[in-house]
């Protein structure tokens, strides 16, 4: 019995580390609304983007469909600053759970915070049409303005 109980109080242990911390969820690649990761070792154009208090620069950019681009994030504020990139409603509904989690881990290839004067890229491949957008998902950022557009033709 005694063996019974030390097995149980293992698995109990196991399946309490199993569980997740409060991060940002991760996605099948076929998931992402605005595309997929890109191939840092094919060609991309770089789009330079900067972020302050509270707004990028720039605000909108065009791409055409197929194409990779190299986002390089400088952060010139003087706070922590978010990129992410989704459907404005995808980002909402994010923006709802970074009220209850603000320090939420980043590890998805559409997103990334950044310190300030620091930078950081991400490369992605907008694979389908629509207008996009990239915001500050940290409570109050992107209800103060800190979006910015992307239109894939």
């Amino acid at each position: 019995m005694k063996h019974l109980t030390s097995i149980g109080v293992a698995l109990i242990a196991l399946s309490i580390a199993a569980v997740p911390s409060h991060g940002h969820e991760k996605h099948d690649h076929q998931s992402y609304s605005a595309g997929e990761p890109g191939d840092p070792s094919k060609p991309s154009r770089t789009v330079e983007v900067e972020m302050k208090e509270m707004e990028f620069t720039p605000f909108r950019i065009e791409v055409k469909r197929g194409e990779q681009i190299r986002f390089v994030i400088r952060n010139a504020g003087t706070e922590d600053h978010e990129f992410l990139l989704a459907t404005t409603e995808e980002n909402l509904k994010h923006a709802e759970v970074m009220k209850k989690h603000p320090h939420m881990e980043h590890d998805d290839p559409n997103g990334v915070r950044v310190a300030p004067k620091k930078s950081a890229e991400i490369v992605w491949k907008f694979t389908k049409t629509g207008t996009f957008e990239y915001s500050c998902l940290i409570p109050d950022h992107r209800d103060y303005g800190m979006t910015g557009r992307v239109i894939v033709k």
